[in-house]
């Protein structure tokens, strides 16, 4: 959520960044809002006033019945014009950090740095789905009958391989860069939705158990950053790093004949996140910090990748500035994407009245930032991919080769 004051006392800045994502504002409509709103406490607070009044002096004010109606109208008129102004202020995206390039869609992302060589074969590499099904552990069919289109069953030592994938990332984010893991809810109340900018934007893509009132987490960032709601964290306490693995649900419902084949666009699908809170003088030293930690998840697998900062066309709802990561595919000859590491100000915190205290004792929202680190999934047919040979088997990264007891290759003997 931006910050009311700002909008009130510079709109110019706020719509010329809003504008560079192609989502102006109507600054009318914000007009209107913002004067009922100004309106309704100014007649709720004069009628207090007068009641306050009346009762220090002892007198019984005349009509008093229709007085308390009067006042009771007052504040119900209040808290309405204040709940549509919220409502508009929910729907708008966050401001743009000054790096952020400018640009209407992906293909203006501006590339930052690559890694490693894309590996070469003396044979036309099979796409994953063509190695799973070769490997007979890899099952589309199956899980559309049980489920629907978008879901896969995964079996033998593919089903190992994925395991292994996120227990590694967790082994290395919680050992070596000091995240704090947690076991989080997959199903979460509207609120929670609300304050990590979910909802009101994206209430259509979620899965909701309507019974229950709760939706399904679309990445397990929801839950994390809802561990800051209506905290005062310390300044001794910060940076604080979290970490979790869940699966993730997204109804995709915009992305309808977009990446139909194999794994890569997937109604569930598993992710290893990284949330920091910090102040907000270090946020975006925090930013580099978490790019690299998600890239290490890459060198360390020998995935080739690149990173790109994301244009102001392409950027996230929430986010003020963006890196993606994308891991090289060789089937399809180009990078995907396997993570976004973000970097949301106090965009969430606003809205979760997450703040910290400086050590002179000031009390601001904090900065919130989350990263994949990376997802399971993508990291699963990475590996397949770039690793595999002509007779179909894929060789294990080193640095999984324990968590698969041993084993260097799977659908082929060692």
């Amino acid at each position: 959520m931006l910050d009311p004051e700002l909008l009130r006392r510079d709109f110019a800045f706020v719509a010329a960044s809003l504008r560079r994502r192609g989502d102006a504002p109507d600054e009318k409509e914000y007009a209107r809002l913002e004067s009922r709103r100004k309106e309704t406490q100014k007649a709720a607070e004069s009628l207090r006033e007068e009641r306050n009044r009346a009762a220090k002096s002892g007198e019984r004010p005349k009509n008093a019945a229709e007085f308390k109606t009067r006042l009771r109208e007052a504040e119900d008129a209040m808290r309405d014009a204040r709940a549509k102004l919220d409502d508009y202020l929910l729907r708008l995206p966050n401001i743009l950090h000054e790096s952020v390039p400018d640009g209407a869609d992906a293909n203006a992302n501006a590339e930052v740095s690559r890694w490693g060589n894309a590996p070469s074969f003396n044979f036309p590499p099979l796409d994953h789905a063509a190695l799973g099904a070769r490997m007979q552990m890899m099952d589309f069919d199956s899980a559309a009958t049980m489920a629907a289109a978008r879901f896969v069953v995964l079996s033998g030592d593919l089903s190992r391989l994925h395991r292994a994938l996120s227990q590694f990332m967790l082994d290395l984010h919680t050992r070596e860069h000091g995240y704090e893991e947690y076991y989080m809810p997959h199903l979460v109340n509207a609120n929670a939705m609300l304050g990590a900018g979910q909802f009101p934007k994206f209430v259509g893509e979620v899965f909701c158990a309507e019974k229950d009132s709760l939706y399904l987490i679309p990445t397990a960032e929801v839950a994390l950053v809802n561990m800051a709601r209506a905290r005062i964290l310390e300044s001794d306490s910060l940076p604080m790093r979290l970490t979790a693995h869940t699966a993730c649900y997204r109804r995709e419902a915009g992305a309808h004949g977009r990446d139909t084949r194999g794994m890569l666009r997937q109604h569930q699908f598993d992710k290893v996140e990284l949330v920091q809170m910090r102040a907000p003088e270090e946020s975006y030293a925090g930013l580099e910090e978490m790019r690299g930690h998600a890239e290490r998840v890459l060198q360390l697998l020998e995935l080739p990748y690149r990173v790109v900062s994301l244009c102001a066309g392409d950027i996230g709802f929430a986010a003020a500035k963006t890196y993606d990561l994308e891991v090289w595919m060789p089937a399809q000859n180009c990078y995907r994407e396997i993570s976004s590491c973000s970097n949301c100000e106090a965009f969430q915190s606003r809205r979760l009245k997450a703040r910290f205290r400086a050590a002179d004792g000031n009390v601001s929202h904090a900065h919130l930032l989350n990263g994949s680190g990376v997802a399971v999934g993508r990291a699963l047919i990475a590996v397949m991919e770039n690793n595999q040979r002509e007779d179909g088997a894929v060789r294990i990264p080193p640095p999984l080769v324990p968590y698969m007891g041993g084993r260097e290759w799977i659908g082929a003997p060692n």
